[in-house]
């Protein structure tokens, strides 16, 4: 059985029942409400982004330079990584498409937000933003990214157990909106996301809870928190 625990803000790590270590969108260093650094991480085999902004990316280059994790991203960043980070270990995908890794399948998909690539010698390299849609022991995990909602979202009904979704507004969706995206999914479990870190994104999961109604089951995660997939 897989475990998920949240860090804060969009950064969730992932581990498999064999061990397989995942992580997903690190801020952990400027993060007000992380309760780990980027040391915590002193072994990770995979390290997925959704897109290039810095409060996703904060701490991605040091914890693949020291770990040799592999990045999966899409291929502008994966570009940037190897390019201007000395990254070694990376898979390129992009928006729709899929890879079977040894510990599941990861599929990009869409979402509608900001391109650019946070990092010195980042200016020549924007990014389409993303969804990952992943399989971890046998458990369907989408993480929805920085996304605005999307009709898109209607196309994973039937494909999700566990939907991690922004709830922040402003720059993303937010609580009304994400209630919307999972009756389109239908996932069993609905973790929010995305909210807190800043004044700008303050929002109440309870809120949330309320409109999501009998729809899904809400599990709303402290920073630090586990939870068994």
């Amino acid at each position: 059985m897989a475990k998920l625990t949240y860090h804060g803000h969009a950064c969730v790590e992932l581990l498999a029942g064999d061990g397989t270590r995942i992580l997903i969108d690190p801020f952990l260093t400027d993060n007000p409400r992380a309760v780990v650094g980027p040391e915590h991480f002193d072994r990770l085999d995979y390290l997925l982004l959704t897109h290039g902004h810095f409060d996703h990316v904060a701490d991605a280059w040091e914890i693949l330079r020291r770990t040799d994790a592999t990045l999966v991203a899409t291929f502008e960043i994966v570009s940037y990584a190897q390019e201007r980070q000395g990254v070694r270990n990376a898979h390129p995908l992009h928006i729709g498409g899929g890879w079977a890794f040894p510990f599941g399948r990861v599929k990009l998909t869409p979402a509608i937000h900001g391109g650019q690539v946070a990092g010195e010698g980042a200016e020549g390299y924007t990014t389409l933003p993303a969804g990952i849609l992943l399989s971890i022991d046998g458990h369907r995990v989408y993480h929805a990214g920085d996304t605005a909602l999307t009709m898109d979202m209607s196309l994973l009904r039937g494909s999700v157990d566990t939907a991690l979704l922004p709830i922040g507004d402003n720059f993303t969706m937010g609580p009304e909106d994400a209630a919307r995206a999972v009756e389109m999914i239908e996932p069993a479990v609905v973790i929010p996301i995305h909210y807190d870190t800043f004044e700008l994104i303050e929002q109440d999961p309870e809120a949330f809870r309320r409109l999501v109604g009998d729809s899904a089951d809400v599990v709303v995660m402290a920073p630090g928190a586990s939870y068994d997939l």
